[in-house]
């Protein structure tokens, strides 16, 4: 029977990367919040202090590691000190990840590596890294994907590419993992403004703006026991964007293509 305590994460451990600011930091700090130990990790060493301040302002540890997730060496050496310092790991949230916009034929070689490197092995570094450390009553891994994984994305192909390629390992994961007891699931959000690409335009077929906490509240959701029968399949957080397909809500409420 479900009860208030099904969506508490209370003594667990949670790792959630890209955690300095935006998606990242809401989704490690609801996970605090609803009470688990959480470690985070960035490049961004500064505002990755202010997201472990406010974890630990909630009463539950946090640990820190400044890396890189594209080098697997340094993932592996984080995830054996969050162990370490911590215990088992039960969450793990795959966050971290970039792009940018140039056309398919001027992304040069150095440009598609580092968009492969960002957004797909970053997880595939961390998945493998952690799931070995998580405890036999199982646990949840969410990987945070775009609406561009499951649409085209012009000027953007080799990053929807990647996203994509997340959704896929995602579905294969869950079988995978399934005997063990670990979920694997995605979250697509949309028009979400986070630092890096700022406020956007509302057009979604909900006229209201998306925020970090709203891709916060799936996460905890697909980390809580609320999921616990929820693996290889995606939560659209995208205000029914995903729906639209091509249609957009004008200003008077109605809609073109």
């Amino acid at each position: 029977m479900l009860t208030r305590d099904s969506v508490l994460l209370t003594n667990r451990v949670a790792l959630v990367t890209g955690a300095a600011v935006g998606i990242g930091a809401a989704s490690a700090l609801a996970l605090a919040g609803f009470g688990a130990d959480v470690a985070v990790c960035d490049r961004d060493e500064a505002n990755l202090a202010a997201t472990a301040a406010a974890i630990a302002a909630t009463g539950r540890r946090a640990v820190t590691g400044v890396l890189d997730v594209r080098d697997g060496d340094a993932v592996r050496d984080f995830v054996g000190t969050v162990v370490a310092e911590l215990g088992a790991i039960d969450v793990l949230v795959n966050n971290a990840g970039g792009g940018f916009h140039a056309p398919f034929l001027e992304v040069n070689d150095k440009g598609q590596d580092a968009l492969i490197r960002e957004n797909f092995a970053s997880v595939t570094h961390c998945t493998r890294a952690v799931v070995p450390h998580m405890p036999e009553r199982g646990g949840s891994i969410v990987n945070v994907t775009s609406i561009e994984a499951h649409r085209a994305g012009p000027g953007y192909a080799v990053y929807s590419a990647m996203k994509a390629g997340v959704a896929s390992l995602t579905k294969s994961l869950a079988l995978e993992f399934g005997t063990r007891l670990i979920r694997v699931n995605c979250v697509a959000p949309d028009v979400i403004p986070t630092p890096g690409i700022g406020e956007v335009p509302v057009r979604t077929p909900l006229p209201v703006a998306g925020h970090v906490d709203d891709v916060a509240g799936a996460v905890l959701y697909l980390a809580s026991d609320l999921s616990r029968f929820v693996t290889g399949t995606t939560v659209h957080v995208d205000g029914g964007n995903l729906a639209a397909a091509g249609w957009h809500r004008l200003p008077d409420g109605t809609w073109s293509t």
